[in-house]
């Protein structure tokens, strides 16, 4: 399995530490919202609004280094789109990752 990284938010900031903080705190702000608004839909069964969620949440992915992980959530946001979540768990399993690494930035 990838590692997620911040060698993109590093790159991006380039010797701007506080943009590299502040960038780290939208993460963390957002992704635990996103993560339950997520988990709220995908119960209720409302697969196009969990779609969109998946396409917000993926851009982390890819934020992270998670290139494999990013297409993963492109591929889950799709099969969403057609009411069909076999890839929830895989899905599930990255969200479970970045959320643990996410807490310790």
């Amino acid at each position: 399995m990838e590692t997620p990284n911040t060698n993109y938010i590093k790159q991006l900031a380039g010797d701007d530490h506080d943009f590299a903080m502040q960038f780290i705190s939208i993460l963390k702000e957002e992704f635990p919202q996103e993560r339950e608004e997520y988990e709220t839909t995908l119960k209720n069964q409302e697969f196009t609004k969990t779609a969109e969620i998946v396409h917000k949440i993926k851009h982390k992915f890819n934020i992270l280094g998670l290139e494999k992980s990013y297409q993963l959530a492109q591929d889950f946001e799709a099969d969403l789109l057609q009411n069909n979540t076999e890839k929830g768990s895989d899905f599930e399993a990255v969200l479970d990752m970045v959320g643990a690494y996410i807490t310790e930035l």
